[in-house]
């Protein structure tokens, strides 16, 4: 099927694309003179009674009827990017994975279910990174199971916005009633330039264990049980960093874990009363150093979708979005 909506522009794709990452463009109000024209760039992921459905990099769905269409494209599987280094994203999925183990794990096929006593949706999600060796809906069912009998709430982990991402699974999630609940993009930049900060390292103490200060200014648990202990201090080759306070608990505190090339920053936090001060850039930078003396060369973070002023810290830096990822929970 092609069509033309108007001057030299036509629709090149068709429901055999689905799967694929397009461009299109379609009216506002079809048969309208003056009508204005919307842009939509991302993976096909159906198209079903005349309507495409289009997953952006950002994982929002756009729906489409195709009546209103005036021309679309396949284009490549991902933009090239301007800076940062080159990764895939099976290659970050598995890296990130390994920054922050659960406390029990076990496959289903190419997947992995992991478990950590309900700290945090990424160690208590199926990780989802291949075939799980049967068909999807018997593989959700095996994830239900699976968390319903640890008494927590199944989910799964998903990514869109890079080749190789996963959009059609997303798109199967939501469509057999699995709510999206969080939506966070992993950046990637080099290592390099963190450690060359202009940040006065002189107060940052770097340590193998997170003691009970460094844990009083981690905000992201009630109780720190051996769940979230095991959590914190998985990986290759962790680094604690805290800088002292005035009062108790420290005035900032990170989390590297380096593995290979790769330098994972996680749980940068800062005392309400000691931001701009420099100490978040003077815990990268401290974290980026001892990093780069383990011979890596690239960094990595997470970023949660609306946290407006961790983008501001990170992007001079040189980090830059590499894919999005997404936890949806089962209905």
């Amino acid at each position: 099927m092609e069509f033309t909506g108007g001057g030299q522009l036509t629709v090149r794709i068709t429901p055999d694309d689905v799967g694929k990452r397009v461009s299109v463009r379609r009216t506002e109000e079809a048969g309208l003179p003056g009508a204005k024209f919307t842009d939509t760039v991302g993976v096909l992921t159906s198209w079903n009674d005349g309507v495409l459905s289009i997953t952006r990099r950002s994982g929002e769905v756009v729906r489409i009827d195709a009546s209103a269409l005036v021309a679309g494209k396949v284009v490549p599987a991902a933009p090239a990017r301007r800076r940062g280094p080159a990764a895939t994203f099976e290659e970050l999925a598995r890296v990130t994975a390994r920054a922050w183990q659960p406390v029990e794990s076990e496959p289903l096929g190419a997947w992995q279910l992991r478990a950590a006593g309900g700290f945090t949706r990424r160690a208590n999600s199926a990780l989802p990174l291949g075939d799980p060796g049967m068909p999807l809906d018997a593989a959700l069912e095996r994830v239900r199971e699976w968390y319903a009998r640890r008494g927590l709430p199944a989910y799964v982990q998903t990514a869109t916005g890079a080749a190789g991402t996963q959009e059609l699974l997303a798109a199967e999630l939501a469509r057999r009633g699995w709510t999206l609940e969080v939506t966070a993009e992993v950046w990637t930049g080099a290592l390099a330039p963190v450690g060359d900060l202009d940040a006065d390292v002189s107060r940052v103490r770097l340590d193998r264990a997170c003691d009970a200060g460094w844990l009083s200014r981690y905000q992201r648990f009630t109780e720190p049980g051996p769940h979230v202990l095991k959590v914190l201090g998985s990986g290759p080759s962790v680094w604690f960093a805290s800088v002292p306070g005035t009062e108790g608990a420290p005035a900032a505190i990170g989390r590297c874990v380096v593995d290979g090339r790769w330098a994972g920053f996680m749980a940068v936090e800062v005392a309400p009363e000691c931001r701009r001060q420099g100490l978040a850039s003077a815990v990268m930078a401290a974290l980026a150093r001892r990093a780069l003396d383990e011979g890596a060369s690239a960094a990595w973070l997470q970023v949660e979708a609306d946290n407006e002023s961790a983008r501001a810290l990170y992007s001079p830096m040189g980090f830059a979005a590499h894919h999005s990822y997404h936890h949806f929970r089962s209905a």
